[in-house]
């Protein structure tokens, strides 16, 4: 109990009720805090300590959270993590049965293995919060909450697609707000391991010599310049689709062993396709069309499985998530199919993401109170206005005046500038206050980008940023795309005005852009427009390859000292080399 102050009598009013939700030990570490309901914030440890896809108890992230809420941890209620440690036997009994005993064996010893590394690991957070309850979550329904709450919709079907949870890898739910602010989930359907979309999806990313739960996105780019007729056959046998979902053809993807040191694919696979490549080998035209055609089957599954969320749930929307849900042209199939009125995928689709769904979860069985701050957000992490900084290696300029017509300027003259303001994005998309921006009218922008800035593959698109007042002069996506979430057609007008954001599939992972959602931004985009016509700007993420969107000041300006950035807009300062 405390007392509020402010009026002539004291009221006594309860505590506020807290909640952590944590995403820590796997990969994607994150942190979110709850106070009675509302988001204090939400930001991914990788943001703060530098190391991508960091697996660490998110300490950084946890930091800023208390000290953004004004408490101290020995104040936080409950923690809420994203697995549940007795859901991972339930696939024991199967494992056992698995189609050679040596396999079977190391299957079935692996989940529990994983089953009792999750009791100790709820064990070091019981002595980091001893005052704190402990609530484990069931991983697939952490997704889901956290998808249908940032959607803010009333009700919508929920689609989560990812490797593994705890056995599940597909549900199908039904999301419905109780009251406002109150939403539930149902879960109508499952598959479980072994049929899983994303472990299929890794183990190729992997033959194909990138780093597995890392370089979809890259497997993903390739496959536009790739023939999928010649593997369509084999995938249509390694991955059937069923009258109710999928499954995984053990004779090509093997049987989930969860140790790295157990090979994904079998002999056959890459007997029928091609030899493993290894990281610097030239790319063929094999790896391109077996890319093409897992990426084909994964849109087939994908769409498959929206249909089976709207027959289940005759909803008129769709919320997608999991890490599935990051491969934006399969979500834009689904936009395109009509199934749907509308499809949402929350910023953070992935693991980092259900941090959220998890302090979500906690927050509404305990409590009366409506949650708040999660519907249509994105810029949830830190913010740096006031950083005392080390500026000595670098030119530094005060803007005055406008600065999004600054900005602007520079940007139509051909500069490729860091944008580093406000608070940190959520999920694994830069949208607007941790970006590299570009003009897509300057010719060989695409090749400056990849080979001096982000050094990268030199066929990885680059993503385009539009006001959502004119995104239908270049896109054909029909709804908006706030998070960069959905791969989307272009028009003729983008074909003659921007061919620099078009892939070779004739598509752009698009992300239209409010005056609500990103005031300057917004006014950067209008004001571009003002100057050459085109309101639509290259938008990728403030990083290199291998290093995370760089979340603090410190890595922004290491990412401008190494790169090819020809300035960093930070906080209203012009920063040059």
């Amino acid at each position: 109990m405390r007392l509020v102050r402010g009026s002539e009598e004291p009221v006594i009013s309860m505590s506020p009720y807290i909640v952590l939700g944590l995403c820590s030990f796997t990969h994607d570490s994150a942190a979110a805090l709850l106070v009675d309901g509302e988001l204090v914030g939400f930001v991914e440890e990788e943001r703060l300590s530098d190391v991508k896809h960091t697996r660490a108890y998110p300490e950084h992230a946890i930091s800023w959270l208390v000290s953004q809420a004004g408490i101290t941890p020995g104040q936080v209620d409950t923690v809420a993590y994203n697995f549940h440690p007795l859901h991972y036997l339930r696939v024991v009994p199967a494992a056992l049965r698995s189609a050679t005993r040596e396999r079977a064996v190391m299957r079935a010893a692996s989940f529990a293995k994983v089953s009792f590394r999750t009791v100790r690991r709820l064990q070091s957070l019981r002595r980091r919060f001893p005052r704190a309850r402990i609530s484990p979550l069931l991983h697939h329904r952490t997704h889901q909450l956290y998808a249908f709450a940032a959607s803010g919709w009333e009700s919508a079907a929920v689609l989560v697609a990812d490797s593994l949870g705890e056995a599940q890898t597909t549900t199908i739910a039904l999301g419905r707000q109780l009251q406002p602010g109150r939403p539930a989930v149902r879960t109508l359907y499952e598959l479980t391991d072994p049929a899983s979309l994303g472990y299929a999806y890794g183990a190729v990313t992997e033959h194909l010599g990138w780093r597995r739960s890392d370089e979809e996105g890259t497997v993903m780019a390739l496959a536009a310049l790739g023939d999928p007729a010649r593997f369509r056959d084999l995938f249509a046998d390694a991955i059937p689709i069923t009258p109710t979902g999928f499954a995984l053809n053990p004779d090509y993807f093997a049987l989930r062993v969860l140790s790295s040191s157990f090979p994904r694919l079998t002999p056959r696979f890459a007997a029928e396709t091609c030899l493993r490549r290894a990281p610097e080998a030239p790319i063929d035209e094999a790896h391109q069309d077996l890319a093409a055609a897992l990426q084909e089957r994964t849109e087939q599954v994908m769409l498959h499985l929206a249909g089976q969320a709207w027959i289940r749930t005759g909803m008129k929307r769709l919320c997608l998530g999991g890490g599935v849900a990051a491969n934006c042209v399969s979500v834009g199939k689904i936009v395109e199919s009509g199934l749907f009125e509308e499809v949402f995928v929350p910023p953070a689709p992935g693991d980092a993401g259900t941090a959220i769904g998890a302090a979500a979860a906690v927050h509404l069985q305990e409590r009366t109170r409506p949650l708040s701050g999660i519907a249509g957000a994105c810029y949830l992490g830190p913010a740096f206005p006031d950083q005392t900084l080390d500026l000595s290696r670098f030119t530094v300029h005060r803007v005055d005046g406008d600065v999004a017509e600054f900005l602007a300027e520079r940007l139509a003259d051909g500069q490729i500038v860091g944008l580093f303001q406000g608070r940190v994005e959520a999920g694994p998309r830069a949208l607007g206050n941790r970006s590299i921006l570009a003009s897509p009218l300057i010719p060989g922008v695409v090749a400056r980008l990849n080979d001096t800035v982000k050094f990268r593959e030199p066929f990885r698109p680059f993503a385009p940023m539009v006001t959502a007042e004119r995104a239908a002069d270049y896109f054909t996506l029909g709804q908006e795309a706030p998070f960069m979430s959905m791969a989307s057609k272009v028009t003729e007008l983008a074909r003659e005005q921007i061919p620099a954001v078009v892939h070779a599939n004739g598509t752009a992972r698009v992300q239209t852009v409010t005056k609500d959602l990103n005031p300057f931004v917004h006014a950067v985009l209008t004001a571009f427009a003002g100057r050459t016509g085109v309101p639509v700007l290259i938008n990728t993420s403030l990083n290199v390859k291998g290093k995370p969107i760089c979340g603090t000041p410190a890595m922004a300006l290491d990412c401008l000292a190494n790169s090819g950035l020809d300035a960093l807009l930070m906080e209203g300062r012009w920063i040059t080399r």
